[in-house]
């Protein structure tokens, strides 16, 4: 499949789509796949929703665009609804969870400034996590592959160790320019990695004791994929921002900064802006998620079909000396293993599932629409668990004749 026209900025597995239909995938050739993957976590309502297909179906035969410089009442109605499932005070709205980070991170840094008196605001952010492509969001990620080739990057990040507190409370007592702590709730691209019950409500005290804000980047979590709409809420706390994006829009391009108290104050006219930001079509789309979600219950289903998923991997390849360890937070679903299983994605595909391998090619990854059906779920549970004893077997020659030789194993 040709492909000289768009910069490869992405190894794009040999299969291209054209429609779809719940968690299912259908390409050119009308081969069928079961979705396990959603868009990397976007399509939490599957594809083809009803509501979402009519939501913007119907405003674009009204009205696309008119930028911020007017009112959009589509974009007040999103606004009130997530500040009143997320109880934050009020929303920014950009195009991306880039984007929505980066407004956090000029919250912070503004905050630092006019609010804390500091010249030079710094910002803790953590190992191995993922805010984005921007420069600003780039320099807040913890991945040197990802960074490589773009120095100088953007100061003012002071690093910590994912899930170690101790390491946090060392950091304020050693440097006094500390604003804010910038962390992923679960941290998704590194593998699904999931912290201490308490985390979450350590680091609310630090940034209580300091006076630093609280920003939590929900960009893969929120939108009901964690079992609550957003997985802060697991912790009963509340952020001082809290970013999102992914699962918002359902595949419209959306993300959202949401912020309270003094956080709510700090950009004004002029320091921060969206030309297509928040727009009537995304935001149309937006509102048919966050209502479809929550009229129909989907964090509890989330939850509940989460957790039976993992157990179902877990009984199935669970004591296997492959597997390191199955984890789950919701929909968020991980299997860890032992060694590589890079071309897992590309053998999975040939039997219908897709999915992602991230933690450096260790671990799979499923975000899963938040709508699957039961019986979807057990199908993944079963053709995985089969493919990855295969995969771990070296039987690739005779269960996966279409697929690549290779010599990798786990």
């Amino acid at each position: 499949m040709a492909v000289e026209s768009i910069m490869t900025t992405y190894n794009r597995l040999s299969v291209a789509f054209e429609r779809g239909e719940g968690s299912w995938l259908f390409d050119i050739n009308g081969n069928k796949y079961l979705d396990a993957l959603s868009g990397i976590a976007v399509c939490g309502l599957g594809h083809a929703h009803p509501a979402v297909t009519h939501a913007i179906s119907e405003q674009a035969g009204k009205l696309l665009h008119t930028s911020n410089l007017y009112t959009i009442p589509n974009q007040q109605q999103l606004a009130e609804r997530l500040t009143q499932i997320s109880g934050m005070d009020n929303v920014f709205f950009g195009n991306s969870g880039a984007e929505a980070n980066e407004a956090a991170i000029k919250i912070a840094r503004r905050y630092g400034h006019t609010v804390r008196n500091i010249d030079n605001p710094a910002i803790i952010v953590m190992e191995n996590a993922f805010h984005g492509r921007t420069m600003a969001t780039l320099s807040a990620t913890g991945n040197r592959s990802a960074q490589a080739g773009f120095e100088p990057l953007v100061s003012g990040f002071v690093r910590a160790p994912y899930d170690d507190i101790d390491a946090i409370k060392t950091i304020a007592t050693n440097n006094p320019n500390i604003v804010a702590i910038l962390v992923e709730p679960i941290q998704g691209e590194s593998g699904i990695q999931i912290p201490a019950d308490d985390y979450l409500n350590q680091i609310r005290a630090i940034c209580d004791e300091n006076n630093w804000l609280m920003m939590l980047d929900e960009v893969q979590s929120g939108n009901g994929r964690s079992g609550k709409y957003f997985a802060y809420q697991h912790n009963n706390i509340l952020p001082d921002v809290v970013t999102t994006a992914k699962g918002l829009g359902n595949g419209v391009p959306i993300g959202a900064c949401l912020a309270r108290g003094v956080a709510a104050t700090i950009l004004s006219p002029g320091t921060h802006g969206s030309t297509y930001g928040g727009n009537p079509l995304a935001c149309a789309a937006a509102l048919a998620v966050v209502n479809t979600i929550m009229n129909e219950n989907l964090c509890e289903r989330a939850e509940t079909l989460g957790n039976k998923i993992a157990d179902g991997f877990r009984k199935e390849i669970g004591t296997a000396p492959y597997v390191k360890e199955i984890r789950n937070k919701g929909m968020l679903i991980a299997i860890e293993l032992t060694e590589g299983g890079s071309e897992l994605a590309v053998l999975a595909k040939v039997k219908g599932i897709l999915l992602n391998i991230t933690g450096g090619g260790k671990v799979i990854r499923m975000l899963p629409p938040l709508t699957m059906t039961d019986n979807e779920a057990e199908l993944l549970v079963n053709t995985l668990s089969q493919i990855i004893r295969v995969y771990a077997a070296d039987e690739r020659s005779t269960a996966f004749p279409e697929a690549p030789n290779s010599d990798r194993r786990v």
